[in-house]
């Protein structure tokens, strides 16, 4: 089960993760083990990309994380209080300090409210922090995004483009002031040209908002446009974390390389793709025995099947969870 291990844990971090487990209910009373002891930190001002393929748990990672999905076991820690631990109005109020921008833009905003209305939404629930409902901060929040416009706030979602939804999603999550801004697959649904747009506006509002941002991804070339560091998962578990510089030049494990060789068009120094990784991802109801990444790694030993491995430092911040890294470069 590649990953276990809290080395790479920081002192006084914004947002810890200990041991994160999230399980679901599986056909034949089996279990679907989602995610498996995940722990991670983002420090204030710090965006954490997250990458791996569909299956990974990256996506459920995100969603406990907000409570969205109940965590089986773990802690998720939020200046300094466990989130897990909270329950109804106490569990909410928390929680406004988060905000989450999902993958489908057009279906995140209900289509028959307006968009002024859509971006208020948090204030009328939660009350103004400023005082009294401004209509002048909700312009100013759409102007932001790059929504300015006199009659934007009138229209509805249906009349705007698949990145003029995600900027409303966004206006939206910034309205409320959020510490952590996580962010599901932001880019995946758009054109590649506004995926370079939005990714440019969240680098933007991240310095204007001094946010901090947890990217989740499965495109690598996006995640390292974006992210400060990055946490390679697979199939529930964390493989690899790195500053992004040091992960790209030099991937330690064998499933970040993998990713990596991927890459349309890359310039780094690995073997074709199909040398590195082979097979299916296995299923996340049984999973294989000792490192999850053993039955497609061309590297596996005996080792890998009966020992689990702990993440440990190969560099500079960097972490690794194989019995058989790749040596790095310092």
């Amino acid at each position: 089960m590649a990953g276990t291990g809290k080395a790479h844990l920081r002192d006084g971090a914004t947002l810890e993760v200990h041991d994160l487990v999230v399980e679901f209910p599986g056909p034949k009373k089996s279990v679907v083990h989602a995610v498996s002891g995940v722990s991670f930190d983002l420090n204030t001002g710090e965006t954490l990309g997250v990458v791996g393929e569909s299956g990974c748990g990256k996506t459920t990672t995100g969603r406990a994380i907000m409570q969205l999905e109940e965590a089986t076991a773990g802690s998720i820690i939020l200046r300094g209080q466990d989130l897990c631990d909270l329950r109804g109005p106490a569990l909410r109020s928390a929680r406004r300090a988060m905000q989450m921008i999902f993958q489908d833009p057009v279906s995140s905003l209900n289509p028959s409210r307006r968009v002024k209305d859509i971006v208020r939404e948090g204030l009328d629930i939660w009350g103004d922090p400023d005082g009294s409902f401004s209509a002048d901060r909700i312009d100013e929040i759409l102007d932001a995004v790059g929504l300015g416009g006199a009659d934007v706030g009138e229209r509805r979602p249906h009349e705007f483009s698949g990145g003029q939804c995600q900027r409303i999603c966004i206006a939206r999550a910034l309205v409320m002031d959020p510490e952590v801004l996580i962010l599901d697959e932001p880019v995946s649904a758009l054109d590649v040209s506004v995926q370079a747009q939005i990714l440019n506006l969240l680098q933007q509002l991240k310095d204007r908002f001094g946010l901090t941002m947890m990217f989740i991804s499965h495109d690598l070339a996006v995640v390292k446009n974006i992210s400060d560091r990055v946490m390679v998962m697979y199939l529930g578990k964390v493989c690899e974390t790195a500053p992004t510089d040091q992960l790209y030049a030099n991937p330690a494990h064998p499933y970040s390389r993998a990713l990596l060789a991927s890459i349309p068009g890359h310039n780094l120094d690995l073997p074709p793709a199909s040398e590195l990784i082979s097979g299916e991802l296995p299923s996340p109801i049984d999973p294989p025995s000792g490192c999850r990444f053993r039955t497609r790694c061309p590297a596996a030993t005996d080792r890998c099947a009966a020992e689990e491995p702990i993440l440990q430092a190969v560099g500079d911040d960097h972490y690794v969870a194989c019995h058989h890294p790749v040596a790095v470069s310092l």
